[in-house]
């Protein structure tokens, strides 16, 4: 008999030893880890299942799952977590976390119902180091680093949404992205809107991509962005995740089918309410809950934007206010302190305004940088960021430009695709660490212009690895041609570009001290080809390069080599 029972404890052990965290626990919740390894800097997930009373999951006033975590370094963290399936009497959970350190990390579950907390028993995992270079975050004026210390420009472009329902289904993120990633390029921004990835929106439109709901968050979207996540990570991709744009609140656009109007059962009657009520506040931050807990372990995901071009709705046409500013930014400070406040991460994080700033947005301490969208006027793009950065005193980034806002008329095309060339090195030779973005990126495609990133992503490997992030503008002198500069360690760079409308030959010089040996190249990004020029002069402590040609729209960069 004392075998038996000997045998009974035995098997107990034995069996509890297998099921590890998925043990009953108090509360009734119970948790399993996925992952039997986890890496630094990759997804881990846990399955979570509970039985508490709630009608609306995705509403963390009524339950809320959190993760609560000690780093190796002693470091506390609290993660959110999803609900993914079925109902008050049994419902199942997820957390999905990217580690940060390794080593051992302890953790337990909080769940919160109806204002009660419990917490599951601990647990403990360790993390192993992996190759990944972690989140992005600021640095300085003109780059962001990574959590391992490298450091990053975003070379790229808008993509801001998959085609839509009366477009050829060939602009999709698939096709693009692919285009972009083997061409050089490593960033790009994208919208959440009623017709792509439309997250909170039961009634779609221009889209057959996704289908109306009744559910609180649309299943499509969901699916879309698992796929967009995974997506960016293979093909090495960082990129913005625009969460609203400005048409949502416009009356004759996107508010009529609003999922806050109230109209559609949402909690504010117009839009300058969307901005005060408490109520539609909180709407939000279930969703920026649900984007952290789901998403938010991507290391790709770089920046999280919550509008785009807001000034849109905050004004007319004639620029006369329709909502007042003061609400637009009190919600930014209290969406951008909430959503720093929930992210573990503590991704980076921004809004943008079209071409009108609103009064106070700009010095919101958990923006991260501030953003501007420039048409029709790229040539003042050099010009911005001093004026900014001197009043702001942060990083700033074109999210958007172009030849037109209008449309991508192809009558345009010449003049489109050298815009599109020029802001890219008018960004380069910046302060910032995003170069300007262009829109129009089903046009670009058609146009074959994705393998010009190659040149401009060859500069700027070179610069960063010259200069560890040392960027010193100079002065140069180079006659009528539009020139910028920039000095990275041993390195000198100069961006000639002929906007003259005739060929030109021309000398080209600035300060040199004349210590080392000095040797200069000439890269031409549209032909990916370089050459060495031979005919160099130090006088009185300039440098002079002889005979510089470019004819009408071309471009060069001139490499300057200090031994």
């Amino acid at each position: 008999m004392k075998s038996f029972y000997r045998l009974i404890g035995v098997l107990i052990v034995v069996s509890l030893l297998r099921v590890g965290n998925a043990c009953a626990q108090p509360g009734g919740i119970t948790y399993s880890q996925v992952n039997k390894k986890i890496n630094e800097y990759e997804k881990a997930e846990w399955d979570i299942q509970l039985s508490v009373p709630f009608k609306n999951p995705y509403d963390q006033q009524e339950v809320s799952v959190d993760m609560v975590l000690t780093s190796p370094s002693g470091k506390p963290l609290v993660l959110p977590c999803y609900f993914d399936r079925g109902d008050s009497n049994s419902s199942a959970w997820k957390a999905r976390f990217a580690a940060q350190e390794t080593g051992v990390y302890s953790y337990y579950f909080n769940v919160t119902a109806k204002g009660e907390t419990t917490e599951s028993i601990k647990g403990k995992f360790t993390v192993q180091p992996s190759a990944k270079r972690g989140f992005l975050h600021k640095n300085n004026l003109w780059t962001f680093k990574f959590d391992n210390g490298e450091l990053f420009r975003g070379i790229g472009e808008n993509v801001g949404w998959e085609s839509r329902s009366f477009e050829k289904d060939k602009y999709t993120y698939d096709r693009l992205l692919s285009e972009l990633a083997k061409n050089g390029a490593n960033f790009f921004r994208t919208w959440m809107c009623y017709w792509n990835l439309p997250l909170e929106w039961q009634k779609v439109r221009s889209t057959k991509r996704y289908s109306n709901t009744d559910q609180y968050f649309n299943p499509g979207a969901i699916k879309r962005m698992d796929e967009l996540v995974n997506m960016t990570d293979s093909l090495g991709l960082y990129f913005m995740l625009t969460l609203d744009w400005h048409g949502h609140l416009m009356e004759d656009g996107g508010w009529k089918n609003s999922p806050y109007n109230q109209l559609n059962g949402g909690p504010a009657k117009t839009p300058t309410d969307f901005f005060s009520f408490t109520s539609a506040k909180q709407k939000y931050k279930n969703k920026l809950r649900y984007v952290i807990a789901r998403w938010g372990y991507s290391t790709n995901i770089a920046a999280i934007e919550f509008f785009n071009e807001v000034d849109n709705a905050a004004f007319t046409k004639e620029d006369s206010i329709l909502i007042p500013h003061h609400f637009i930014t009190q919600w930014h400070d209290d969406m951008s302190r909430y959503l720093k406040d929930i992210d573990p991460y503590k991704h980076l994080v921004t809004t943008s305004v079209s071409h009108r700033d609103i009064a106070g947005m700009n010095q919101i301490a958990y923006l991260d940088f501030n953003q501007k969208h420039i048409y029709k006027r790229t040539e003042k793009i050099p010009a911005i960021y001093p004026d900014y950065i001197e009043n702001y005193r942060k990083p700033y980034v074109v999210g958007e430009f172009g030849y037109r806002w209008e449309d991508a008329n192809p009558k345009y095309t010449k003049e489109a695709n050298f815009d599109f060339k020029r802001g890219l090195w008018y960004g380069m030779f910046s302060p910032t660490p995003v170069l300007p973005m262009s829109w129009w990126w089903e046009f670009f495609n058609d146009q074959k212009m994705e393998p010009y990133f190659k040149g401009v992503r060859q500069i700027s490997d070179m610069m960063l690895k010259a200069g560890n992030g040392k960027f010193v503008q100079f002065a140069v002198n180079a006659g009528r041609l539009h020139a910028q500069t920039v000095q990275c360690g041993n390195k000198y760079f100069i961006y000639l570009l002929n906007t003259t409308g005739e060929d030109m030959d021309t000398d080209v010089s600035f300060a040199y001290d004349g210590a080392g040996a000095a040797m200069v190249k000439a890269f031409y990004p549209s032909a990916l080809k370089t050459t060495q020029f031979t005919q160099l002069k130090a006088i009185n402590k300039r440098l002079n390069i002889k005979g510089v040609k470019l004819s009408a729209g071309q471009e060069v960069v001139l490499i300057l080599s200090v031994k």
